[in-house]
């Protein structure tokens, strides 16, 4: 708290009012002015939060705790959340203002949809008690299902809802199991049932079937990454949702990386270190099947997906080297690659709802008459590149040292080509949509409809932000340095070998 100010619940309380009052509001006027308040009222409180944030000084801060019929309240952040909630709020807001320039802005459903996903991310990402974390993730399910289902396109979304519900449904029972095994681990050595996250970390030691529990909880977070071969149901929820809300989905799906880092990896060290080998070969295999795949779409909503899981293959390898360079890179890295998806998915939509077509040889010769859209496109496609001069470099440079030091040159060279292909396939799509000649006519965007300035603003605000932290990563790493330190203290084999006692 600040001052006996909940800051922290008033992040998740803003946007839960203003999704109210929208459902309440008599017209979609109100309903949006009520939306753009909440948002950017959040995106205020985030960046207060960020600025209270104290980067010297490990552990939990912001803490709130609350206990009432016998079950407890419990939120704060850290190095592993707090780069996460700015990010959320920054999303929600662009998203909105997306929404604006599109068919979606008459939907009241699909507004209040957008501000209630952001109340349960935050959520989520606050959560500092496993079953908190775990009733967030099932509430994630309603928004993501209406806004598919109400603002989604083709004729298969309801049937592209439903796998998804398949995939999502499998993984949440997969994460309650492994939950409920960590809670009751500690009941046979004199603890009493708990669900805190910070007490199951103090007393890690006293677990039992710290095996069984790993595997829920990697496969049961693999499928929320999503992490090759857990992703059959991205491309399709790509393919036929909407890229309205595609942004703040993407930062869903980092809350899956997130959940490894605080569910997994303090919890579980040893065994962590013994499955290292396995997470690295699905690594590997999702970074080359991931851009294999986005480089034979001619759909660039599919294109944008498979990339996303290349990605994913990088980030999941850089969480399990072992050492802070790894994490710290995996962390800032995967803020970064979310910024860029968002932006390129922003890019997308606004191009959809001027030609209504997301097939790549349907496009072309649109930079002259879009050239904010083209020109944020191109920087978020190459903030995914992560060779010197780029906004991922710093970050990927981190992460690439850490896959190093704990893999060797060779992993480490794989995964940089795996990332060019991916990042190819993105550039390559840029080309064609926005530099070739357009081949086939299409209903050209109406001038006198264009809006420029709210095209520009969402350009700007996403391209900037990239800009600036991708090449001003100090105070943000900063932001993470003690959190990973403190993961990297707790592997007992890595810290036993005097060889890795710098890793």
């Amino acid at each position: 708290m600040v001052g006996g100010f909940p800051l922290v619940s008033a992040l998740m309380l803003v946007p839960l009012l203003a999704t109210v009052a929208i459902i309440a509001s008599r017209n979609t006027q109100t309903a949006l002015r009520f939306a753009f308040a909440g948002a950017l009222i959040d995106l205020l409180l985030s960046l207060f939060l960020l600025w209270l944030f104290k980067t010297d000084r490990p552990g939990i801060q912001l803490a709130e705790n609350v206990r009432f019929f016998g079950m407890s309240y419990s939120v704060g952040v850290d190095g592993s959340n707090i780069l996460f909630i700015p990010l959320t709020t920054l999303l929600t807001a662009l998203v909105l203002l997306y929404t604006t320039l599109t068919r979606f802005a008459t939907d009241k459903l699909f507004i209040a949809c957008v501000l209630a996903y952001e109340t349960v991310l935050i959520g989520a990402f606050t959560a500092m008690n496993l079953m908190q974390f775990w009733l967030w993730s099932v509430l994630e399910l309603v928004p993501v299902v209406l806004l598919s289902v109400d603002a989604g396109t083709g004729q298969m979304r309801r049937w592209v809802a439903t796998l998804f519900l398949q995939y999502w449904g499998g993984g949440l029972l997969m994460t309650l199991a492994g939950f409920l095994f960590l809670a009751f681990g500690l009941v046979d050595s004199d603890h009493d049932l708990t669900f805190d996250w910070l007490t199951l970390k103090e007393n890690s030691a006293y677990l039992h079937d710290e095996t069984l529990i790993f595997i829920l909880l990697l496969f049961g977070f693999s499928i929320r990454m999503p992490l090759f071969p857990f992703h059959g149901w991205l491309p399709l929820l790509a393919e036929h949702g909407t890229a309205a809300s595609a942004p703040v989905f993407l930062v869903g799906l980092k809350l899956g990386l997130y959940a490894v880092v605080r569910f997994v990896m303090p919890l579980l060290p040893g065994v962590a270190e013994q499955w290292g080998g396995f997470v690295l070969a699905l690594g590997l295999a999702g970074a080359f099947y991931g851009a294999l795949l986005a480089l034979l779409q001619i759909n660039i909503r599919r294109l944008l997906a498979f990339a996303v899981i290349s990605q994913t293959g990088l980030l999941v390898i850089g969480v399990f080297c072992y050492n802070d360079h790894g994490l710290q890179g995996s962390l800032l890295l995967s803020l970064i690659f979310g910024l860029a998806t968002a932006g390129m998915l922003l890019a997308v939509g606004l191009i959809y709802e001027r030609t209504r077509t997301a097939y790549i040889p349907r496009l072309g010769g649109l930079f002259d008459s879009n050239t904010s859209i083209a020109l944020l496109f191109l920087v978020a496609a190459l903030s995914t590149l992560v060779i010197p001069g780029t906004p991922g470099f710093d970050a990927a440079h981190l992460l690439l040292q850490g896959v190093i030091d704990e893999y060797g040159w060779a992993v480490a060279i794989a995964l940089l080509v795996g990332n060019l292909m991916a990042a190819f396939a993105l550039i390559w799509a840029f080309y064609k949509i926005f530099i070739t000649r357009l081949k086939r006519w299409h209903q050209p965007y109406p001038a006198r409809n264009h809006p420029v300035v709210r095209e520009r603003a969402i350009a700007v605000s996403c391209g900037l932000v990239l800009i600036l932290t991708g090449y001003y990563s100090t105070p943000w790493l900063k932001a993470i340095s003690h959190e990973t330190t403190a993961i990297g203290k707790a592997y007992p084999v890595h810290n036993a070998d005097p060889d890795n006692a710098d890793n």
